[in-house]
């Protein structure tokens, strides 16, 4: 079983990889791998990812087949069904260490500051719904002085709402918590800058 030190090294070092552009050719498509996989996994980190279409945290992090377990969804907020899905990979699997995912450059904290600046009627409910669970976060930051320019405040708030998602997972479900306290699981926040390709783990580490 990997520890959560272990599997943060593995990702650490598959994101060096990715920035040297010395990606393992065959990480995703390594025809024997998959034969082994077909009736079990062992994933080693459970990543809590935005959907966008530029952060896939197999390759960002140079990992193959059966090495994680992601859940993706638009601004890597925490509902029911992705905290079922953490549950799910931690007890099923044993997996120790929990990556939420975040990223620069994202939508869904640009269209909750576009709801903070200006509300608007036009998000369908569905949209509405990911804007209201990222909003918490984000609304703490117009309080007091504000940051000197929407540039530091995009940047606190894609933070911010990191934050918020580990420490959902932390303290929204008794499972994770029971999990965190006697099985040495684990969860951690972290940025990928589309600009450099580079992960940062900045929470929880």
């Amino acid at each position: 079983m990997v520890s959560p030190a272990e599997g943060l090294v593995r990702l650490k070092g598959g994101n060096r990889r990715f920035l040297a552009g010395e990606a393992r050719a065959d990480s995703l498509v390594n025809e024997a791998r998959r034969r082994e996989l077909v009736n079990t996994q062992n994933p080693f980190a459970i990543i809590l990812g935005c959907s966008d279409a530029r952060v896939p945290a197999e390759i960002i992090f140079d990992q193959g087949l059966g090495d994680l377990f992601v859940i993706r969804v638009a601004g890597n907020i925490v509902a029911p069904s992705q905290i079922g899905s953490v549950e799910f990979a931690a007890e099923r699997f044993g997996t120790k260490l929990v990556v939420v995912l975040g990223h620069t450059g994202c939508g869904a904290i640009y269209a909750t500051l576009e709801e903070l600046r200006r509300p608007t009627e036009g998000h369908s409910p569905n949209l509405r719904s990911i804007v209201d669970r990222v909003r918490p976060s984000v609304e703490a930051l117009f309080e007091g002085s504000a940051p000197p320019n929407d540039e530091a405040l995009e940047h606190r708030a894609v933070r911010a709402n990191i934050r918020a998602s580990a420490n959902q997972l932390r303290h929204g479900s008794q499972i994770l918590e029971r999990l965190i306290e006697y099985e040495g699981l684990r969860v951690v926040g972290a940025e990928y800058n589309l600009e450099t390709g580079e992960v940062d783990f900045f929470e929880g580490v």
